[in-house]
């Protein structure tokens, strides 16, 4: 089992950024997915194993963004221009094998996550 951990999570504004970290290994294929209070897992971002290719949700585009330093074993998350509908808790999950998806049922483990609160 690869050990993942969120963090970064917080209380923010709207219009505000926030910057979500997930420590894991570099052979991985990452995504990041999020529920809000209430309502299911949802697919957020992805970044592949070279970090080569990504892919967003369309109600993130152009505010959140993920990038990786697989010398530091890290992958973030940069949430900008923050909503209220962008409360959730936020996971990070990896992907043994094959290229970017957005169903969950692909990920292989999971972080505990990381709660992010937009005030209004």
């Amino acid at each position: 089992q690869v050990p993942l951990q969120e963090s970064g999570g917080g209380l923010v504004q709207a219009g505000g950024s926030l910057k979500l970290s997930c420590a894991t290994y570099s052979s991985y294929t990452v995504g990041w997915f999020r529920q809000a209070p209430g309502k299911g897992r949802e697919f957020v971002a992805a970044i592949s194993y070279t970090g080569g290719t990504t892919d967003y949700v369309d109600s993130v585009k152009g505010r959140f963004t993920v990038r990786r330093d697989n010398a530091a074993n890290m992958v973030y998350l940069q949430l900008n221009s923050l909503r209220p509908e962008d409360t959730a808790d936020y996971y990070c999950a990896t992907k043994l094998w094959g290229a970017i998806t957005r169903s969950e049922t692909d990920y292989d483990a999971w972080g505990q996550g990381t709660q992010v609160t937009v005030s209004s």
